[in-house]
């Protein structure tokens, strides 16, 4: 196996990894304030997510949107599999010496069926729409402005993403309407403020691949 298909295999781990790791802990939630000046209050599922667009964007940038599109479709079928493994684990029957009950084990890992099929309704809008978003401003440009389309795929997405996720989980009686906005608003500028902070990150990983890998042509569908 050569180098380029090596780190594409490192770049779709990373990006299953992180995704069923936001479905697995998402109820617990916190509050940050970054240099004093907004608090955020967001639930820790957040914090890997958006990972999984820099990684697609990565896969975009370097092997083109069918193999962006393949990791897509694994990291859902991940997520569906890790998901009933929890519930089979949690319909076991826990032994009177187990250190971790059945009650304990509901409320940190007991999924709620709308929360993850919210989330995965979102996850597919969200994914699908960045690599599109992606390879379209890669074409207009053709190849140029990566920080555009980096930048621009990611922030739509991730509105839509989470103004998605919302609504659902809203819609179901998960989480009060009256949490809807802040909520929205939480979610949305922290995930936008790490899509900014994750530009230098993609350029300087393709500058360190120059030699290695060719990027994908702008114009390769």
């Amino acid at each position: 196996m050569n180098f380029k298909s090596r780190f594409y295999l490192i770049l779709a781990g990373i990006f299953i990894a992180s995704l069923v790791s936001c479905n697995l802990i998402f109820q617990k939630f916190f509050s940050w304030t970054p240099f004093g000046i907004y608090t955020f209050e967001i639930s820790v599922g957040i914090l890997p997510y958006p990972i999984t667009f820099l990684a697609t964007d990565l896969i975009s940038e370097l092997y083109g949107k069918k193999k962006a599109d393949q990791v897509v479709i694994s990291g859902l079928i991940a997520s569906v599999f890790v998901m009933i493994i929890v519930l089979i684990a949690n319909a076991a029957p826990s032994t009177v010496w187990s250190p971790v009950d059945d009650d304990l084990f509901q409320k940190v890992f007991g999924l709620q069926g709308m929360a993850v099929f919210a989330s995965m309704v979102a996850y597919l809008s969200a994914q699908f729409i960045d690599v599109r978003i992606f390879h379209f401003w890669k074409k207009l440009t053709k190849g140029k402005h990566l920080w555009l389309r980096n930048n621009g795929s990611t922030i739509v997405s991730q509105f839509i993403d989470t103004a998605a996720v919302l609504i659902l989980m809203c819609s179901a009686g998960v989480i009060e309407w009256n949490r809807f906005w802040p909520l929205l608003e939480n979610g949305f500028l922290f995930k936008v403020l790490v899509a900014l902070m994750d530009t230098p990150i993609i350029y300087g990983v393709i500058y360190a691949l120059k030699g290695k890998i060719d990027i994908a042509h702008y114009g390769e569908g």
